[in-house]
C-alpha cells in the first residue's frame, strides 16, 4: 500500500492502532458510570501540561501525562470527600484547565505556542519515533490494568454502593479508572487532539452497547470498533488531506448513527412481529401437534388437523405458527389419506 511507503505514515498508523484499542477499554468503564464527559475535563488539564512543557521548554507529552494524573486524583478526592458533586467538580476541572492553559501559554515566548493547534486537534503525521515509544508504554500500561483490575472496575462502574457494601476500595478504584482515562487522553491527543478524544472513548463504547449482551463483548467489541475507525479514518485522512482526528471522530459518529437506525429497524419489525403471534395465538389459540386430541390427517407433505369438521394446516412463517383451514372435512377412516 502506498500509505505504508512512508515512515511517518507508519508511525501514524501504530499510534491510531494503540489509541483506538485502548481509548474504547477504557471509555466503556466511563459509559457505565454516566461520566462520559470525563475524558473532556481531563483533556482541558492536559492542555494546561502543554502549556507547562511549552512554556519550560520540556517534553509536552510528559509534562501533560503529570497534570492529567494529578487532575484525575483531585476530582476523585473532592467527589468523594468534598460536598461538591460530580458534575460541579468536572465544570471546575472544564474552566480551570482552560484558564490556567491560556494564562501558562500567554506568559511563553512568542512563537513558542505555534504547534498549538497539534494537541487540540491532533497532528498525527508530526508523531515522531519518541512518540511511539511513549505511546507503547502507556498502552501496555493502561492494557495491563484494565485486563487485571476490569472486573472491580466495572463492579465499581455499575454500582458503587454494591462495591463497598462487598469490600471493594472504591475510592482507589475510582483513581485508578481516572488514573487510565487521563492516561488515555495524552496518549491520544496527538492522534484525535484534547478537544476531541472523548468522542473515541465514548462512541465505540455506545455502538458496542447496541449490539452486544453482556459488558465483556461490549468490552471487546468496543476495543474492534475503535480499532476500525481509528485505522481506517487516519487511512482516509491520508488520502483526503483532512484531519486525522475529526475523520476518525466523524466514522465512529456515522457507525453509531448506522447502527442506530439499523436495531430501531429490528426492534420496530420484533414488535410487529410479536404483535403479529399474539393475533394468530388470538384467532386460534389451540396449537395442534402430536396428542393434541384432533385427529390427524396425512395430507401430500404435511399433516392437517381434524378440528370441528375443519382440516387445519400447521405453517410455520415469520410470524409463528400459522394454522390454514382447507374447509368441511368428513374424517376418513382410521389409515386412510384425507382430502381438503
Amino acid at each position: 500500500m502506498e500509505v505504508l511507503e512512508f515512515g511517518f505514515m507508519q508511525r501514524a498508523l501504530l499510534a491510531s492502532l494503540m489509541v483506538g484499542l485502548v481509548a474504547p477499554a477504557v471509555g466503556v468503564f466511563l459509559v457505565q458510570r454516566r461520566l462520559s464527559l470525563l475524558g473532556d475535563g481531563l483533556g482541558h488539564v492536559a492542555l494546561t501540561g502543554v502549556a507547562i512543557g511549552v512554556l519550560t521548554s520540556t517534553a509536552p507529552v510528559g509534562t501533560a501525562l503529570v497534570a492529567a494524573i494529578l487532575g484525575a486524583v483531585l476530582i476523585e478526592l473532592v467527589r468523594a470527600r468534598g460536598r461538591t458533586s460530580g458534575d460541579v467538580a468536572l465544570a471546575v476541572l472544564f474552566y480551570g484547565g482552560i484558564a490556567g492553559g491560556v494564562v501558562l501559554l500567554s506568559l511563553a515566548p512568542r512563537g513558542q505556542a505555534t504547534n498549538l493547534d497539534a494537541y487540540l486537534f491532533g497532528a498525527i503525521t508530526t508523531t515522531s519515533t519518541a512518540d511511539v515509544a511513549v505511546f507503547a508504554a502507556i498502552t501496555v500500561v493502561v492494557l495491563a490494568v484494565v485486563w487485571l483490575l476490569g472486573q472491580r472496575l466495572y463492579a465499581v462502574s455499575d454500582d458503587e454502593e454494591y462495591a463497598r457494601a462487598v469490600g471493594l476500595p472504591v475510592l482507589a478504584l475510582n483513581i485508578v479508572l481516572a488514573a487510565l482515562v487521563a492516561s488515555t487522553v495524552v496518549l491520544s491527543m496527538r492522534v484525535v487532539g484534547l478537544l476531541l478524544i472523548s468522542a473515541l472513548m465514548i462512541v465505540p463504547s455506545a455502538v458496542a452497547q447496541l449490539l452486544a449482551r453482556s459488558f465483556r463483548q461490549t468490552l471487546y467489541l468496543a476495543c474492534g470498533i475503535g480499532l476500525v475507525v481509528s485505522v481506517s479514518g487516519t487511512t482516509a485522512s491520508y488520502y483526503t488531506g483532512t484531519p486525522s482526528g475529526g475523520t476518525i471522530v466523524l466514522l465512529a459518529i456515522a457507525l453509531f448513527l448506522l447502527v442506530t437506525a439499523g436495531t430501531a429497524v429490528s426492534g420496530a419489525t420484533a414488535r410487529r412481529r410479536h404483535q403479529r403471534r399474539a393475533e394468530v395465538h388470538a384467532a386460534h389459540p389451540h396449537e395442534h401437534g402430536e396428542n393434541c386430541g384432533h385427529q390427524p390427517v396425512p395430507h401430500g407433505d404435511h399433516v392437517d388437523y381434524d378440528h370441528d369438521g375443519h382440516l387445519h394446516a400447521a405453517h410455520r412463517t415469520g410470524a409463528g405458527v400459522h394454522y390454514d383451514e382447507h374447509g368441511q372435512h368428513t374424517a376418513p377412516p382410521a389409515g386412510t389419506a384425507g382430502r381438503s
